[in-house]
């Protein structure tokens, strides 16, 4: 008799409770059902990217591209002003680009911590199912039907 083994993964709710009682209903015996959850990320994200890690977030295109409009605006007023327009386009470079370096460091660290926080991700649980293969098809259309992430089949 041929074996097959079905790799699954859920969320932690209430539809996994369904979808093992449902397999035991189903002939599938205890002992060939194992589930393990996955751990939680311990430590807190690193903040700044490294040469071999990044997490895709910018921490400079705001102030890019306040340190553009200013520059514009400043080195329009410099006509008018003592030191010209170069020292005011450097000026007003400078301090949009510490604006909105200040505007990305408080939304990274104040608005999407309180996000992270709120959202409470927890970690999937992988199920693996030990099965015949006559009744490896309606143990994944029992996983699917209970709102597996995932599903594989090994034999």
């Amino acid at each position: 008799m041929i074996r097959m083994q079905l790799f699954s993964t859920f969320e932690s709710n209430a539809f996994l409770e369904i979808a093992i009682a449902t397999l035991e209903k189903k002939g599938i015996q205890k002992q060939s059902i194992f589930a393990v959850p996955l751990d939680n990320r311990t430590e807190d994200r690193k903040f700044l990217d490294t040469l071999h890690r990044s997490d895709g977030t910018s921490l400079i295109d705001i102030g890019i591209a306040l340190a553009t409009a200013f520059s514009v605006i400043g080195s329009s007023i410099g006509f008018q002003l003592d030191w010209g327009p170069i020292y005011w386009g450097l000026i007003g470079a400078g301090s949009g680009f510490v604006l909105g370096l200040a505007i990305r460091l408080f939304i990274e660290i104040v608005y999407k911590k309180k996000k992270r926080i709120l959202k409470g991700k927890h970690s999937e649980i992988v199920l693996i199912v030990d099965c015949e293969v006559s009744q490896a098809e309606l143990v994944e259309n029992i996983l699917w039907n209970h709102f597996a992430l995932g599903v594989a089949k090994v034999e």
